[in-house]
């Protein structure tokens, strides 16, 4: 009896296609197979989303082929596939996409293969002596064959034996060995060696927090999400690892989830050190890895080989089976936020996954999230605290430095530092501790104004001025890319006095670099970190004392760990505060919670210089006192006097045109028509420019929905999208719980 697949080729939204099962593929295609089919005159690959007995059809062509000898998207991701088509707004194929890297999904890397060789005989003393009279180049290939005691590459065994490895070939021929093709795994940390390390002591709070996680994994099916609030420096990475060892031992898998890809190094050393004796079972994934390498990482969690998985946003569809425990670390970052489409947040990903696997997730952090917090607040979530450092040590005492008195004191000028921030600096140098400059703006200066008629050298293509890059002699723009030369006079009034202003990471390390000639300085950034390797061999010099000032953007804000760090000067530190967008308080007070936590994480007691222009802002002033509960009951009064999430669920619909005029028409019936077609209860904003109105070349118009529950708008929101009429050069993009509003 024939049967049949429903498959949704490549980019091609939500259209499914019927295909014909062959007798010869009969039990290999079901599910959540990736196949090849035919589509007008080309072979094009797909996903099976369902295999049918019946078909409305009267002819439909064959499937050409199976990718891979069982389903590549294994049934609860496949669950997980439909619900993100549907919360999120967004395709099925766009939605399947996400389950499988793009290397997995295009299927163009195959397994890497290498010559092995393998002794087939035991080779005794006199053999030996023997050969060695006659071919003392063989006898040391076959000794070091046999020291080995199990098979090795013969490029490996070549290099050991002092040899070529056509000395190998002339033992095959001989018979004292085989050699031959052999699969191996690219391993991005080959080569690397990590130290075992133990069991740390827990304190009296670790030890209540990991006896009430050790009680939610034992009746997985009852337990509620854990929020592990707990300031920096208070061990929760020991407490991931205990309960990763237990969830180990018990049989299950393990899934890490972390923000940034920065953390990502140093976050594998202390799995793959403590879990040294199973270094194979961790698997990394993130996007810096090369295609090859994320192509074997995958294939070694799909096969059930890899039990632990670390990695970034991502990850979180990692194929493991027989999950134990999902950790997401520093669970508030807004960069587990997709901002492609679908625009899924992986944090809450993970934890529908988790209650679909039916095993406990831990969300760590030391500034939670305001939903989160509520979400504890309501019961739904049950929080575990850690208030205390590990080993008794203190919390960092913060200072907060009013840049407004320093400008005036510089004539009206820019002051890179304040006078307190360079004498604490200058005393860690004396003292060979370590010091981090954080600034989340990186280039030299973020303006090139002409002082004579005012000019501001502009992105062609976005509504932001050009950045100063002074290492190229360039202007950038960090939306699109564009760049160009940097003018040597005003481009409008030909003045030769145009100059930069603002500052960037760039020219924090130049003025750095003059004021401490003899520190070691490096710059960690977009612009510095190029190289594959470039993140590791930093933090691993840094780790290493070989810099005494780190200068670098949110990249090392959070989650790394450097006991000579006892002083952290934060520059511009209200930056982001002043932006259209209601969680801007809550992103500074985290982030300066966040960079203040690197400082005093050893036996010296650490120090944090604030520089702020708004220095009497209640996030800096919270942020200052460690007072996380005082921040967030004011936030949260501030929230739901104004309707924001939490008290209110939010959709972002932004459409986006070369021609202004069209992008804003567009819009505004956008919005009579969903007003027409949203439920009792939900409001529905009036068409109004983006902050960022022009990005890429596109001027963009928004619309928000906010309403008492998701689901509701997002059925009307798809439905008034499936019938409305797009003109050919208008985009839309629909953020569903968006984490940004610019």
């Amino acid at each position: 009896m024939s049967r049949f697949a429903r498959v949704i080729p490549d980019r091609a939204g939500d259209r499914a296609l019927d295909y014909a099962i062959p007798s010869g593929l009969a039990g290999a295609v079901m599910a959540g197979s990736r196949v090849r089919v035919p589509l007008r005159n080309r072979l094009v690959q797909g996903t099976v989303i369902d295999v049918l007995d019946e078909c409305e059809f009267e002819s439909v062509k064959d499937i050409a082929g199976v990718i891979g000898e069982r389903p590549l998207i294994k049934p609860k991701l496949f669950e997980l596939g439909h619900w993100l088509a549907e919360y999120y707004c967004c395709s099925l194929e766009s939605a399947m996409a996400c389950l499988l890297p793009q290397v997995v999904r295009q299927a163009q890397v195959s397994a890497r293969k290498r010559n092995v060789a393998r002794l087939l005989k035991p080779v005794t003393a006199e053999e030996l002596a023997e050969l060695e009279k006659k071919a003392p180049r063989q006898a040391d290939a076959l000794r070091a064959l046999q020291a080995a005691g199990e098979t090795l590459p013969v490029a490996e065994l070549a290099a050991l034996a002092g040899v070529s490895e056509s000395v190998f070939r002339t033992l095959e021929k001989r018979g004292w060995v085989s050699v031959g093709a052999e699969e191996f795994a690219r391993d991005p940390h080959a080569g690397e060696s990590f130290l075992p390390t133990n069991d740390l002591e827990l304190n009296p709070e670790q030890g209540a927090v990991m006896s009430s996680i050790r009680e939610s994994m034992a009746v997985p099916a009852q337990a509620k999400p854990i929020l592990l609030y707990g300031v920096t420096g208070s061990g929760k990475t020991e407490i991931y690892l205990q309960t990763i060892k237990g969830a180990l031992e018990a049989g299950f898998s393990a899934l890490v989830l972390v923000p940034e890809i920065s953390l990502t190094p140093q976050t594998v050393e202390r799995f793959k050190a403590r879990f040294a004796h199973m270094q194979k079972s961790v698997a990394v994934l993130h996007s810096h890895l090369a295609a090859g390498e994320r192509h074997d990482e995958w294939y070694k969690i799909h096969s059930g080989e890899a039990r632990i998985v670390i990695g970034a946003r991502s990850a979180v569809f990692a194929p493991l089976d027989n999950l134990g425990v999902i950790i997401v670390d520093e669970e508030h970052e807004s960069s587990y936020k997709q901002e492609e489409n679908p625009r899924y947040h992986a944090r809450d990903v993970a934890v529908l996954r988790a209650r679909m696997e039916g095993c406990p997730i831990i969300l760590g952090s030391a500034t939670p999230s305001i939903e989160s917090w509520q979400n504890a607040r309501l019961g739904k979530y049950q929080v575990l605290r850690l208030t205390q450092r590990v080993d008794d040590r203190k919390m960092p005492v913060i200072k907060v430095v009013d840049m407004r008195k320093a400008a005036r004191r510089a004539g009206g000028g820019e002051a890179v530092f304040s006078v307190p921030l360079l004498a604490a600096i200058e005393s860690r140098l004396k003292k060979g501790e370590q010091t981090i400059l954080f600034l989340n703006r990186r280039g030299f200066s973020t303006t090139l104004l002409c002082q004579a008629c005012g000019h501001v050298c502009k992105c062609p293509n976005c509504s932001i001025s050009l950045t100063y890059h002074r290492d190229a002699q360039q202007l950038a723009c960090h939306i699109c890319g564009h760049n160009e030369r940097a003018p040597k006079a005003c481009p409008s009034c030909r003045d030769p006095g145009i100059r930069h202003t603002g500052t960037g990471t760039q020219r924090v390390e130049d003025v750095a670099k003059k004021v401490f000639p003899k520190a070691r300085i490096a710059r960690m950034d977009a612009d510095a970190m190029t190289r594959k390797d470039s993140y590791r061999s930093t933090l691993g010099a840094f780790k290493q004392g070989e810099i005494d000032v780190l200068i670098g953007t949110q990249m090392i804000a959070k989650g790394l760990h450097f006991p000579n760090v006892t002083l952290v000067g934060i520059i511009n530190a209200d930056q982001g505060l002043h932006v259209p967008d209601f969680r801007a308080g809550e992103r500074i007070f985290q982030l300066l919670t966040q960079v203040a936590g690197r400082a005093g994480r050893g036996e010296m007691e650490g120090e944090v210089v604030v520089q702020a222009f708004t220095p009497e802002s209640p996030s800096i002033q919270f942020a200052r006192h460690h007072d996380f509960d005082g921040f967030v009951e004011q936030e949260l009064e501030l929230r739901q006097t104004f309707c924001f999430p939490p008290f209110t669920r939010m959709i972002l619909i932004t459409i986006r045109s070369e021609a202004r005029e069209l992008a804003e028409f567009t819009t505004q019936t956008l919005v009579r028509r969903l007003k027409e077609a949203v439920p009792t209860g939900v409001t529905v904003g009036e068409a109004v420019p983006a902050a960022l109105e022009k990005a890429k070349g596109y001027f963009r118009f928004q619309t928000v929905l906010r309403g008492p529950a998701i689901r509701p708008m997002s059925r009307a929101v798809q439905s008034a999208l499936a019938v409305f009429t797009w003109p050919e050069t208008v985009f839309v993009a629909v953020d569903v719980d968006p984490v940004q509003l610019l």
